[in-house]
């Protein structure tokens, strides 16, 4: 085995190693057309009654509105962060609102909730 074999090796086991870490580093969420949407693509909202990165929605609302949700080992980026639900799970907040689809959007892109509940819920925008 020549100095250049190891050397290979020793890089390709680094790539190898540092790939599952890359794959954790992504955004939560995406921008498409101007407003933020999950990794399938669907509508993110936000609700006007959340204040200080604190989620109002909650029990038979959150049946409807499906928190974005977040492990507990994923950490803030950026504009990206985690808060603790009242159920004690986690959500993704951007830019401190907390986020959520809509049950009733079907189709990528969909955004039959903007505006519900009298302008109260409004599609995220980056």
């Amino acid at each position: 085995m020549t100095y250049s074999t190891v050397s290979w090796k020793a890089l390709l086991v680094s790539a190898v190693l540092t790939l599952p870490g890359l794959a954790f580093a992504a955004e939560p969420a995406m921008t498409k057309d101007g407003m933020l949407v999950d990794h399938k693509g669907m509508t993110l909202y936000t609700f006007d009654k959340d204040a200080d990165g604190k989620s109002m929605c909650n029990d038979k609302c959150a049946a409807n509105w499906p928190p974005l949700k977040a492990e507990t080992t994923d950490t803030p980026m950026g504009k990206w962060t985690v808060i603790t639900r009242d159920d004690q799970t986690s959500q993704w907040a951007y830019d401190g609102k907390p986020l959520y689809s809509f049950v009733m959007d079907k189709k990528a892109g969909e955004k039959t909730g903007d505006g519900k509940m009298d302008g109260a819920w409004k599609v995220a925008k980056p």
